[in-house]
């Protein structure tokens, strides 16, 4: 039997047309890369209210209760985002606001260096990351009451190591559905990049990464988020990317859309917030500073908070349950609070 083979038809295509066809997928390209989705937001200013003669420091953080009702933060005692204030206030920096902006707790005066995770679990409970340290404090993960009683202590105070009892400049702590911990352990330089993963009695399970750009390996892991399947999402800021792993440690994917993130955060139906507070031409061309917000199951990014201020993006990130968002500030120090339109 002879095989015909079908010849398509010579179709001659204009060579302006095909210039403008191209020019037409850069330019959609490229507005996908800065965050061309929609801004469906607007900033709420002076919402957070502290008393008189209290000035908030630098803020690396922040996080909403399982109930929805209180804000928490961790911040750096009044002081800046590179200082150590901390290591010698006499300041409270774990502060928790209630839905009118008010300054309602505070607790942790004279325990810590550098505040810089915070985790609020199931409980109540609130979790909190020293990120550096000075003489006997510093480099450990703290466990609260909501009420402020010390419930547990990870890592050895003052103490920078890689073992699997201690840290150095940890930067996110996160709460599996189970009790299972996982430290995101490392910011950077000659610290640590990798995530630890702790049982809910402290007991040190397995870690995993090291200093990299390839799959597992990190350069800042710098924030922590699990989505309704209970995958833990890894801000690996200085690959500018988020990293996926099972709860094993065994890599997933990588998603590079969501810009350089600092922060991210994935509400109880899966919408995931990004702050990006580094991209640039320089950095990570292509994207913008601000939020990103977009799907934790498929990945898409769907709205992008654009910064009006070139220092002002928050690093940390949470949303309640009507989508409004909070963002923690380093540098310019302050809190954000932005409300859908």
């Amino acid at each position: 039997m002879r095989h015909h083979r079908y010849v398509w038809p010579t179709v001659v295509v204009p060579r302006l047309w095909v210039t403008v066809a191209v020019l037409m997928l850069a330019q959609a390209f490229a507005g996908a890369q800065s965050g061309a989705p929609p801004n469906p937001y607007h900033v709420v200013t002076n919402f957070f209210k502290l008393p008189d003669g209290r000035a908030l420091g630098s803020t690396a953080a922040i996080d909403i209760d399982r109930d929805g009702r209180s804000v928490w933060v961790f911040e750096r005692c009044g002081g800046p985002s590179q200082g150590l204030a901390c290591a010698e206030s006499a300041l409270a920096p774990i502060l928790e606001f209630d839905a009118a902006g008010t300054l309602v707790k505070s607790f942790g005066a004279g325990m810590f260096v550098s505040p810089h995770g915070i985790h609020v679990d199931r409980q109540g409970n609130v979790w909190v990351t020293d990120g550096n340290g000075k003489g006997a404090k510093g480099h450990q993960v703290f466990k609260f009451s909501p009420d402020g009683k010390l419930l547990m202590t990870l890592g050895k105070a003052g103490v920078a190591g890689d073992g699997p009892d201690t840290f150095n400049q940890p930067s996110d702590i996160l709460v599996a559905p189970n009790g299972d911990v996982f430290v995101a352990d490392g910011h950077g330089g000659m610290s640590n990049a990798r995530i630890v993963k702790f049982s809910k009695d402290g007991t040190f399970i397995k870690t995993w990464g090291r200093k990299g750009s390839g799959s597992g390996e990190f350069d800042t892991p710098h924030n922590l988020a699990m989505d309704s399947a209970g995958r833990l999402f890894v801000a690996d800021r200085g690959n500018s990317r988020i990293q996926i792993f099972d709860q094993d440690g065994r890599a997933l994917t990588e998603w590079k859309q969501f810009g350089r993130p600092s922060g991210i955060y994935i509400d109880r139906h899966d919408v995931l917030y990004a702050a990006d507070t580094q991209s640039d031409e320089r950095t990570n061309p292509g994207f913008k500073r601000g939020i990103r917000i977009g799907s934790a199951k498929d990945g898409q990014v769907t709205a992008f908070v654009p910064d009006p201020d070139p220092d002002g993006t928050g690093e940390g990130v949470a949303a309640d349950a009507d989508g409004t968002i909070y963002g923690s500030l380093t540098g310019k120090q302050a809190l954000k609070k932005y409300v859908k339109r």
